[in-house]
């Protein structure tokens, strides 16, 4: 495992995604998005495993750390297998593996390849910087907080699966799902696995559809598509059903926002997406919706989803009405009435 160990040549090489890190003697993974940390080091100990089969793993958590443990587990063993170390818990490290930590970056072992897990913060940051310093490969796990970063998630997951989707079924399973990553992972490895052609936006609808964020688009749809009767019965059954007020008015929300930032925006869908950091099919199908929309209508159906939030999160003794009046003057709006 020597080769995977050398460290890089440039500061610029010590960046690594978390899709394709790969082995080295000291390895860094950074940030607060546990998923995409798990995924990780899950890589690293497959790629060590593949080359190493009788490499012996050993996990230690920062916290609980006692002074000399890391020195043990790494030095050579009689036999001679190599070493994977897992430390996690950087975040909450104590001085013993602080020290111990700066020692070893100063003489790393061969046969050894150490994974640190840092969930963020400033704790150790003496330790974090000599990775850096070192040019080891550091891989930031952070939040997927945009749609565009979790329909690239999606859409990453099923290229690597040999698998297709097509573009609305991406933004129907975000909708559906994306607010959790490792659902929305699991969620995608389910259709892998179930699909025997290209996934479409109706099997999403048959396995999430179900699912209250699902839901909650479906009527912003309906909505944003003038088709008022639809956009209430989907809306009432949601209510009977147990549904929150507050998603389904941050739904209509979310879409009124698409819209009303590219009816604003010039060029092209492509030249839009990029500006606006947005997937270009979406872009697209927004430049749709915008010219059923009178510019006072959007504006008036944006002001009375602000005044619809306001009321569901306390400002109303009757939040269902407040949504229910959103829903049905965007729907007028988009007829243009």
């Amino acid at each position: 495992m020597a080769a995977a160990q050398q460290r890089p040549k440039t500061p610029a090489a010590n960046s690594a995604s978390w899709r394709d890190v790969t082995p080295a003697a000291v390895v860094l993974i950074t940030g607060p998005e546990e998923y995409l940390g798990i995924r990780a080091m899950d890589r690293i100990r497959t790629q060590v495993r593949a080359a190493a089969p009788d490499v012996e793993v050993t996990r230690l958590s920062a916290g609980a750390y006692e002074a000399g443990a890391l020195a043990m587990n790494v030095s050579p063993s009689l036999f001679g297998e190599s070493k994977l170390i897992e430390v996690d818990g950087l975040e909450a490290m104590n001085d013993a593996f602080l020290a111990d930590g700066l020692t070893y970056l100063k003489h790393v072992e061969q046969d050894a390849v150490l994974v640190l897990r840092h969930g963020g913060g400033t704790r150790g940051k003496k330790l974090l910087d000599a990775v850096k310093a070192g040019g080891w490969p550091i891989v930031d796990c952070q939040p997927l907080k945009k749609d565009a970063e979790k329909t690239a998630f999606v859409t990453a997951e099923f290229k690597a699966a040999g698998r297709r989707i097509t573009p609305d079924a991406v933004q129907s399973l975000v909708n559906a799902v994306g607010a959790n990553l490792s659902e929305l992972a699991a969620a995608c490895s389910q259709l892998v696995a179930d699909a025997s052609t290209a996934v479409d936006a109706d099997m999403v609808d048959r396995y999430y559809g179900g699912r209250i964020e699902a839901t909650a688009f479906k009527v912003a749809d309906a909505a944003m598509a003038g088709n008022g009767p639809l956009a209430l019965s989907t809306l009432r059954h949601a209510l009977a059903t147990g549904a929150d007020p507050v998603p389904l008015v941050a739904a209509l929300a979310a879409k009124l926002r698409t819209v009303a930032k590219v009816a604003g925006a010039k060029g092209s869908a492509a030249q839009i997406a990029k500006q606006l950091g947005m997937q270009p099919w979406l872009v697209e199908q927004a430049q749709r919706d915008v010219r059923r929309w009178t510019p006072e209508g959007l504006a008036r159906s944006i002001q009375v989803t602000a005044e619809a939030d306001a009321q569901v999160k306390g400002l109303s003794r009757d939040p269902v009405y407040a949504v229910e009046h959103a829903v049905t003057v965007i729907a007028s709006a988009a007829r243009g009435r």
